[in-house]
């Protein structure tokens, strides 16, 4: 799908040890949004990061995390995304 004009970035962060069942998280949400027909996601795991927990989560070999940060950004229309938004709840 070609995207023209103003669109809307969705981005989501989660952590690379959280599930959805047995599968990860961010593979679960990817495949929600395309099953969704939206235009496109992409997956980047972060280097270092912090979130409700306030514990800093990093690559550095002296505190390696086994739970590092994952950014999920989906891109679409508003409408699409404000379509896609209640899937995440479940």
């Amino acid at each position: 799908m070609r995207l023209e004009g103003h669109q809307k970035r969705l981005t989501i962060f989660v952590g690379e040890s959280d599930r959805h069942g047995h599968t990860p998280l961010a593979t679960e949400i990817v495949q929600r949004a395309h099953r969704a027909g939206l235009a496109g996601a992409s997956v980047s795991g972060g280097v270092e990061g912090y979130g409700a927990s306030n514990h800093i989560h990093t690559t550095r070999i002296l505190s390696l995390s086994d739970d590092l940060p994952i950014v999920i950004i989906i891109v679409d229309t508003h409408e699409a995304i404000q379509r896609f938004l209640p899937e995440l709840e479940n």
